[in-house]
């Protein structure tokens, strides 16, 4: 797609007043529905549109059609190929010869929320300035190309909103553009071969371009993902999905803060409900607690609780060890109102203990009821799911506090005091420190789930979240229809297995048809097990349904936990140069170190400076090769000589 002959003279134009505009508006959605901010974007478009000409990428329910059919004057369904510029070429063939009866057709897609600020401005700022095509927003240029490494990105508008005026519409060049536009297979390839080389290619032709927020207005080369609060100030009406599942080292090298970001649009009336019920659905939950700064740091005096409105809620409380039922009780008594109290126990025996506990206290705050499971194995995980499935599916209550007898006794008095007091302090701490923490689910409809931040003093956390329960978390996500993206290192999770959340948001996995056997006995209460997996869950499940969760902290506990996460941090870094987000690309692509044996660091070279040739050197390197194997019998001739008499012999 490049010019053929001498660039001509052209004439560009304003739009004309009473002008007519088709606005063509892609979604891709992998469930085959509609998010909610897609309605809401389109209602406030059609004040500007002539025609509104929707296609979808993929599939579309009929739930969708219906959210569609208000705001949209035609529906396409294509299939899901070449993103949304191939969806674009695609409804351009649609629309024919009919495009002539355009001034302006808008080319944009639902990678945005808005109108954050109203479009009206923007429209008439722009249908004011001559040109043959504009953009909302665009790139600066870079050197080199961050996409591949070589030459150079050049200065481009960014393809989710281009304005294309009347004589450019009708031209040859634009027709040809389109004819010869190449496959994209990839993400990158819609960057590479469309987005970065559009501008320069049309402006080479001789068509004005025009941009309504110029990037050298801002300190960086692309405004739109690290400078959207500032758009925003400036009125811009719309605010990139970008921001909040771009990988948070980088967002974290331009000191881009989502938590502003969101604020800002909510002062400008944005109803944040919809990003955040979008977000929860389609971001990996731990990229969007770090994108979003999800973890809420909350004072133990009571600053926002609302006694007007008032939650049903119930406490349900494994407890194993009976001793701890009168610390349990206090912790459920930090509750503003009235709960009701189910606990689960193992037997009888403690079921009694339990219950004169409770009744040695005198008063109580709503029903208690004391349950014998008819089985422990599973734990807590299957006392909840299974012994307390009809409470959870009653519709009686609004929220659900998780809690049980924590000791960790097998890992040392030092790590299980630790661990306990992260799991209680955290989320039942003092009657103002809770009276906050159940404020968060007045303040946010959508909100699902609060839990403790990841527990990592005294365990290796950090880094193996998932341990060796994904595979069996993926067989059951597919199961259970939760297609919430997953998080590759670690998942965000309530590890400890205490929160408290809404049961509606839980509903995927208390519905489920739960036996104590699925659990199987004590042994396999480990990673792996059924118990495991699920702890890892209840973010997924919340998410699949449009409920987001947060991590909270009192005071002390961030005190902890930051200064030993800044100096562990620290010393982590203190030997690879560069940013935080060059460090971990680094190690990433060094892979996994092994134990610092010298046919380790010979994969890590291979692997940063040879890529592809790495599990050819590996295969060679290997201990039961003839070299390793030879090497140890030099090293051990006795023990060697006896493996060969053994082999020998059999």
């Amino acid at each position: 797609m490049t010019a053929t002959m001498a660039t001509p003279e052209r004439v560009a134009e304003v739009f004309p007043v009473g002008g007519s505009r088709l606005i063509i508006y892609v979604v891709y959605d992998r469930r085959g529905g509609v998010e909610d901010y897609v309605p809401h974007a389109l209602a406030a478009l059609r004040d500007h549109a002539t025609r509104m000409l929707v296609v979808i990428n993929g599939s579309l329910s009929d739930e969708g059609r219906a959210k569609l059919e208000p705001v949209a004057d035609e529906i396409l369904v294509r299939e899901n190929v070449g993103f949304d510029i191939w969806a674009h070429k695609d409804a351009l063939e649609h629309v024919g010869t009919a495009i002539a009866e355009y001034d302006e057709v808008l080319l944009t897609n639902d990678s945005w929320f808005g109108p954050v600020r109203p479009f009206g401005p923007v429209f008439d700022r722009m249908d004011a300035r001559a040109a043959h095509f504009w953009g909302m927003t665009d790139h600066g240029k870079e050197v080199p190309n961050p996409f591949t490494k070589k030459g150079e990105l050049p200065v481009h508008l960014q393809s989710y909103w281009i304005a294309v005026r009347r004589e450019m519409l009708q031209s040859e060049e634009w027709a040809r553009y389109w004819r010869e536009l190449p496959p994209m297979a990839e993400h990158f390839d819609g960057v590479l071969l469309h987005e970065a080389v559009f501008t320069a290619h049309f402006d080479s032709l001789g068509f004005t371009q025009d941009v309504a927020f110029n990037h050298l207005d801002y300190d960086t080369k692309n405004p739109s993902l690290l400078n959207a609060d500032a758009l925003l100030d400036n009125g811009c009406p719309v605010l990139k999905r970008r921001p909040f599942f771009q990988w948070p080292p980088y967002l974290d090298r331009f000191a881009v803060i989502g938590r502003w970001t969101l604020e800002k649009a909510a002062s400008y009336g944005y109803p944040v409900e919809l990003i955040w019920r979008n977000l929860a659905r389609n971001v990996p939950p731990r990229d969007l607690n770090a994108d979003a700064c999800m973890l809420e740091v909350l004072p133990e005096i009571d600053v926002s609780y609302d006694p007007t409105e008032p939650f049903r809620t119930v406490v349900i409380a494994h407890i194993f060890y009976e001793e701890m039922t009168g610390e349990i009780l206090d912790r459920a008594d930090t509750l503003p109102g009235a709960y009701d109290l189910v606990v689960t126990t193992p037997d009888a025996t403690r079921a009694a203990a339990i219950q004169a506990a409770i009744d040695a206290r005198g008063t109580t705050r709503g029903s208690v009821d004391v349950r014998v499971l008819a089985s422990n194995d599973g734990r807590d995980q299957s006392a909840f799911l299974i012994g307390c499935r009809d409470v959870l599916l009653s519709g009686a209550y609004d929220l659900v506090v998780k809690i049980h007898s924590k000791k960790t006794v097998q890992d040392g008095y030092n790590i299980g005091r630790h661990f306990k007091a992260q799991q209680f302090e955290n989320l039942l701490s003092s009657p103002g420190y809770t009276a906050n923490l159940i404020a968060l689910f007045q303040k946010e409809p959508g909100l699902g789930l609060v839990f403790p931040p990841t527990i990592h003093i005294g365990y290796p956390t950090m880094g193996r979240g998932w341990w060796s329960n994904k595979p069996g978390f993926e067989k059951l996500a597919a199961e259970f229809g939760i297609q919430v993206p997953l998080d590759e290192i670690s998942p965000l999770a309530p590890y400890g297995s205490m929160f408290v959340a809404r049961p509606e948001a839980l509903r995927v996995l208390v519905e489920q048809d739960w036996t104590y056997d699925k659990f199987g006995g004590a042994e396999a209460y480990r990673d792996g097990g059924l118990a495991h997996i699920l702890e890892r869950m209840p973010c997924y499940a919340a998410g699949e349904l449009g409920y987001h969760s947060r991590t909270v902290s009192n005071f002390e506990y961030m005190s902890i936990s930051h200064t030993t996460f800044e100096f562990n941090f620290d010393e982590m870094s203190a030997t690879i140069p560069g940013y935080t987000y060059e460090q971990i690309e680094f190690l990433k692509l060094a892979g996994y170190v092994g134990h610092g044996r010298a046919r380790d660091f010979a994969r890590i070279y291979m692997r940063l400076w040879h890529p592809g040739t790495g599990a050819k050197v590996g295969r060679a390197l290997e201990p039961d090769r003839w070299l390793g194997r030879w090497t140890r019998r030099l090293r051990h001739p006795r023990a060697s000589a006896r493996n060969l008499l053994r082999r020998n012999s059999k």
